[in-house]
């Protein structure tokens, strides 16, 4: 007998172990920032279950046996309605591309598709209104050709504002998208900030937050993890699509500056599939190479490690005077005491 799907207690390891073995028959894995599962058993047994993190629907797998009765739908509508009850009424879901007609039956829209995976989103919004809002919103003129940059800016310092500069010189106007996803040591509200008091001197520059759909937990999972693997591929191709075919098209965007990564290889990665999949789009890609301060690269990990050790001295050499101004208030110095026990990403 199948019974009506079921909530697993995430504070019982017995029932997450049992789930966590499901999923392991699919290649799937069952991530650490799931708020909510769903199961549904047969005789005591799982044949499906799906999970959510915020508004994104992971952990997704049905029995072979028991496709095509309709379990999707129970999952996926219970999902929905837990996310209502929590104020959420847009969602995401990856899947792979031949699973994708089975959740357009469900109302979801296809993002953007690659040969391994394709990305949907479902709700009240999609993303063509979410960037009219933006158009709107900040005045952008739609006749003006204009170059883009992505940052996460954790915290904003020389090395950033140098690649905005280089941009700026184009003469065109320049949108400058802070990755709002909070998982960095700087929260989004002082990253932005410190972004546009930053750059107050350079009249054609915009400061934008990236939203849902520029690098967050929904386009692009596991850029914060910093490991490099064939996930990163996957999702930078999703990521830089989802960037060209909406926001570069709609927004007369026709340029994407990047600083050049000497040293880290996950960033190389990122920066050459980003490339190759702008291309689709005749998006110019320009690398710039990093501004050096010491014989040694400007980074945002420079300034965190130079905080940690007090070095508050080397670090007025390396950020915005207005970003040293922040690191000395009251909520900068809480920020550098938090820094001495966590490690996160530029």
């Amino acid at each position: 007998m199948i019974n009506i799907s079921e909530r697993i207690n995430l504070l019982d390891r017995h029932q997450v172990e049992k789930v966590k073995e499901f999923l392991g028959q699919f290649n799937l894995s069952y991530e650490n920032d799931i708020d909510y599962t769903l199961v549904i058993r047969e005789e005591g047994e799982i044949i499906a279950t799906c999970s959510k993190a915020k508004n994104i629907f992971k952990a997704f797998a049905i029995n072979e046996n028991h496709r095509g009765e309709g379990i999707t739908g129970t999952l996926i509508t219970n999902l929905i309605d837990r996310m209502f009850e929590e104020g959420i009424y847009h969602s995401f879901i990856f899947t792979k591309p031949e699973n994708a007609h089975i959740f357009s039956s469900l109302n979801f829209k296809l993002l953007y598709e690659t040969k391994e995976a394709v990305i949907m989103e479902n709700g009240i919004q999609d993303i063509n209104s979410y960037i009219d809002k933006i158009i709107k919103r900040y005045h952008i003129d739609l006749d003006s050709e204009r170059v883009a940059l992505v940052m996460n800016c954790n915290p904003f310092t020389n090395g950033h504002l140098y690649l905005i500069e280089e941009a700026a010189k184009e003469g065109k106007e320049v949108i400058v998208f802070v990755v709002e996803e909070d998982k960095s040591d700087f929260p989004f509200n002082n990253r932005i900030d410190l972004v546009k008091r930053g750059t107050s001197h350079l009249d054609n520059v915009k400061v934008l937050p990236g939203g849902e759909y520029i690098i967050s937990s929904a386009t692009f999972p596991t850029y914060f993890l910093k490991k490099e693997d064939d996930k990163l591929n996957i999702y930078t191709k999703i990521d830089g699509g989802i960037f060209g075919k909406y926001f570069c098209s709609k927004m007369n965007i026709k340029s994407r500056y990047l600083g050049e990564e000497p040293y880290c290889n996950v960033t190389r990665m990122y920066n050459e599939t980003l490339k190759e999949e702008l291309k689709k789009f005749n998006i110019n890609i320009k690398i710039i190479p990093r501004k050096v301060y010491d014989k040694e690269p400007i980074s945002a990990s420079r300034v965190r490690k130079l905080i940690k050790e007090g070095n508050m001295e080397k670090v007025k050499e390396i950020v915005p005077y207005t970003t040293f101004e922040f690191l000395l208030s009251k909520e900068g110095r809480e920020i550098g005491e938090r820094l001495k026990e966590i490690n996160s990403p530029n």
